[in-house]
């Protein structure tokens, strides 16, 4: 680091938990985000911000206008622009000094595998019970852990999946792939309060700090926020011997 580095991250510096050497790990960090939307945008930007050296981003759709009232990372001069290329810049216009990749066909296969395996930690900030199965799939495939959040409503929940840990579950623990999942379900059918996914996004690049850094402890099992009551509850998340991806 340079001294404009050292200013740059001094706040974080200045934290015995993550210190020079913790900063450095996290400049030379890698992290993939699945989804520039309401999740995506403040987890990219507060990764961005906080100095994790190479961002990829990851998203197929473009800018509507009913995005901007949640997306952050967006405004009305972004529409019909590739949500990915348009976080591009909005990190960069944060933190010049990241190396922002971007995604900007739909991640599946083996472009979904390969940009797993390039990564160090992963934020799941996507919609559909689809994209999730196989994000979750693909961490644990390649040893990367996973974190995960969801918002919808005013409820949010949060989960960080780590395969390196052998008594760690995975989200087809926690919601088996037989389960029912409604790919409906959805902030575009059922709506969603504009902070909630700022709240859960940021919550997701604590976690996604913490990993790359080393701080900390890194979260265990689901939390899951009201939004109406302002509540926090916290759920154990056994592995489930016979789960389909981790189990056996």
């Amino acid at each position: 680091m340079n001294d404009t580095d050292l200013l740059r991250y001094s706040r974080q510096i200045m934290l015995a938990q993550i210190d020079i050497e913790g900063q450095e790990r996290l400049l030379a960090g890698r992290a993939l985000v699945v989804g520039a939307g309401g999740l995506g945008s403040p987890a990219a930007l507060y990764l961005a911000a906080a100095g994790v050296g190479r961002l990829t981003l990851a998203d197929a759709d473009a800018v509507e206008l009913s995005n901007l009232q949640r997306q952050i990372a967006h405004g009305e001069a972004d529409l019909d622009r590739n949500k990915a290329e348009s976080a591009r810049d909005a990190a960069l216009a944060l933190n010049p000094g990241c190396r922002v990749e971007t995604l900007t066909a739909h991640l599946e296969g083996a472009a979904l595998a390969g940009a797993v395996a390039a990564a160090e930690v992963v934020l799941d900030c996507t919609d559909r019970f689809s994209s999730r199965y196989a994000i979750n799939a693909a961490c644990r495939e390649a040893g990367v852990p996973l974190v995960s959040g969801a918002a919808i409503r005013f409820s949010g929940q949060l989960a960080v999946f780590d395969p390196r840990d052998p008594d760690c579950p995975c989200y087809a623990c926690l919601y088996p792939p037989d389960g029912g999942g409604d790919e409906a379900l959805s902030c575009a059918e059922s709506g969603v309060v504009a902070p909630l996914v700022g709240l859960i996004g940021s919550f997701q690049a604590l976690e996604a700090i913490k990993l790359l850094s080393g701080a900390g402890t890194p979260h265990r099992g689901l939390s899951t926020f009201d939004g109406l009551s302002g509540q926090w509850r916290h759920f154990r998340v056994p592995r489930d011997p016979a789960c389909p991806v981790c189990g056996g």
